[in-house]
């Protein structure tokens, strides 16, 4: 029997890069009928095999948005269900009272984040964080198996409901969403990416303080940046002008967020590429996803000291962990690449190999693949 499986998220686009591009496209390639609900964005019909049913309700009361989802569960009567959001669990629970099906609850995002608890009163945030919490615990139960994004993403349902079946499927990129483009270093310049939003917390102004020192401590050398992102609030768009303003690096090419599958080219150019994120809670939850990409372009990497980075990976063969306030120890690291080219391009080419032999796409998808199938 062809095996029937539907993807709902409330948060996530239908094209995402994870539910469409990666998992829905790998099962579809294995003979699975897929389908993709999402309630941020608007489409109906099929790409690449795969139907769309996608309606921006996100801004309805719960209510709406869970009887929409529970109605495209029952016209689509599938297997297994895929959750992004505890949302989607509750209406896939709701579904499963009256129909047999799998309810496989894929957690990539720290819950609850911060942008969630910076919505409410700083006085209660601690009681939102437990309620969140609860929410978060209440899907756990609901749900048949776990797929965790990253190994700091599996607490507290990993530990409360260890007799579930779970996997980590990280974020690693298809080889088809890549391009390797090494640039050579030179003794006289270098550029210098950082992509993502443009916040404070996001690291923004750690990476300015980088181009400041370099250009400080070496005032002979052509340092240029690339930055691809924008702010998200008003507030980050102020931040922004002011270290744009008082950078004594001029030479600063900004551009706009493009499409993940022309993400690695958009900063081909580069040489290095940072994040210096804030060393918070939540970001030591979260492994960055750009990581990968950068590894897949022969990209050296400097990026702040995360628990979820060394819990995931070695990365000393092809960049280093730093505290991201550190400009001074980040410029020596610098300048010790162009100084020595050789440690450069080995770094580099240690980057991309790694890249293929592990942190891709193709070498995971099969572990996927067998979970939904062993699904009941």
């Amino acid at each position: 029997m062809n095996k029937k499986i539907l993807f709902l998220t409330t948060s996530h686009h239908y094209d995402d890069d994870r539910i469409f591009y990666h998992l829905a496209k790998e099962l579809v390639g294995k003979g699975f009928t897929v389908k993709i609900c999402s309630l941020c964005s608007d489409f109906q019909g099929e790409i690449d095999g795969i139907t769309i049913e996608a309606c921006t309700i996100i801004d309805k009361s719960i209510e709406e948005k869970r009887r929409f989802l529970e109605e495209i569960c029952q016209n689509f009567h599938p297997h297994t269900i895929i959750c992004s959001e505890p949302l989607a669990v509750v209406a896939a629970s709701n579904y499963k009272k009256k129909s047999k099906v799998n309810i496989v609850y894929d957690i990539t995002e720290w819950y609850p984040s911060n942008s969630m608890l910076s919505k409410h009163n700083f006085l209660l945030r601690p009681f939102y964080t437990l309620f969140y919490t609860l929410i978060q615990i209440y899907a756990g139960f609901l749900s048949d198996r776990f797929v965790f994004g990253e190994k700091t993403k599996r607490f507290p349902l990993s530990y409360l409901f260890w007799y579930k079946k779970q996997i980590i499927l990280p974020y690693y990129p298809s080889k088809n969403y890549t391009h390797e483009s090494f640039v050579p270093l030179q003794k006289d310049k270098i550029c210098l990416a950082y992509t993502g939003q443009l916040s404070k917390e996001k690291g923004i102004g750690n990476f300015f303080r980088v181009l400041n020192e370099l250009h400080k401590i070496r005032p002979e050398l052509q340092v240029s940046a690339l930055i691809i992102g924008k702010p998200i609030s008003s507030e980050d768009e102020v931040y922004f002008k002011k270290l744009i303003k008082s950078s004594s690096v001029k030479d600063i090419k900004i551009s706009e967020p493009v499409d993940f599958r022309n993400f690695t080219q958009s900063f081909s150019e580069a040489h290095l590429c940072f994040d210096l994120r804030e060393l918070n809670f939540e970001n030591h939850h979260s492994l960055p996803i750009k990581l990968f990409y950068y590894m897949s372009s022969a990209k050296p990497v400097i990026y702040s000291r995360l628990k979820a980075i060394k819990d995931h990976i070695n990365i000393s063969g092809f960049g280093y962990l730093v505290n991201p306030k550190d400009s001074s120890k980040i410029c020596r690291y610098i300048i010790n690449y162009i100084e020595n080219p050789e440690l450069y391009q080995k770094q580099a080419l240690n980057a991309r190999r790694h890249f293929e032999k592990k942190c891709n796409w193709e070498a995971i998808s099969q572990d996927f693949v067998d979970f939904i199938k062993m699904s009941r």
